[in-house]
């Protein structure tokens, strides 16, 4: 059975989970990271040295990074990706993308009001972060301008990672300037019950 070390409220693990959910995949989850700990020990170290999550063992395949694993599970099921060979390397351009820049952009803003107490935090990290999280959105809301999902009309691997970062972009920069094209996408996310289920339907913390 597939199995899944990593916290719920991770934005990895539930990179991980929603495609696991989307492709309808029987796995077995086990907390790990933060105050679950087990992430270093020597077990879990042998199969991720970063000592992060999520790791995934898959019939005796381990892999780590999120973005990875998702790809890994929609090629061995055969769904989720799209046929084309220029649409694959979008689909790798824009998960690529997540990490580099939307994510990086993010993190500070999550940092700053989830995990760091109102009289420690840095109002300028914050506000740098909000302003390049705005961006990174703007440049995605453009792209989806174009067609119906990251990459074609069809829900694809691509809307996952992104996905992730929308609800929090949603949930940490409320007074955002309205993005058109990300809501209406956003929109149909909020439609999919693995959506809900991994990311949506669990707090920010």
């Amino acid at each position: 059975m597939l199995k899944i070390w990593g916290r719920d409220n991770s934005a990895n693990v539930q990179k991980v989970m929603w495609c696991v959910g989307e492709l309808g995949l029987a796995h077995e989850r086990i907390d790990a990271g933060r105050q679950f700990g087990v992430v270093n020990e020597p077990h879990y170290r042998a199969r991720n040295p970063n000592g992060r999550v999520p790791t995934v063992e898959d019939e005796g395949v381990v892999l780590w990074e999120s973005n990875a694993v998702c790809r890994h599970l929609a090629r061995k099921h055969g769904r989720l990706m799209p046929a084309a060979l220029a649409d694959k390397a979008r689909v790798d351009m824009w998960m690529d993308w997540q990490q580099t820049e939307a994510m990086t952009a993010l993190t500070p803003v999550f940092w700053g009001l989830v995990r760091t107490a109102p009289d420690q935090r840095d109002h300028a990290a914050i506000q740098d972060g909000t302003a390049r999280s705005i961006a990174a959105m703007t440049i995605l809301d453009a792209e989806l301008g174009r067609h119906s999902h990251v990459v074609g009309h069809t829900f694809s691997v691509a809307d996952i990672p992104l996905g992730v970062m929308a609800f929090r972009y949603y949930g940490l920069i409320p007074d955002a300037p309205k993005l058109v094209h990300l809501d209406r996408w956003y929109a149909l996310m909020l439609q999919r019950p693995a959506f809900r289920r991994h990311v949506a339907d669990i707090p920010l913390t």
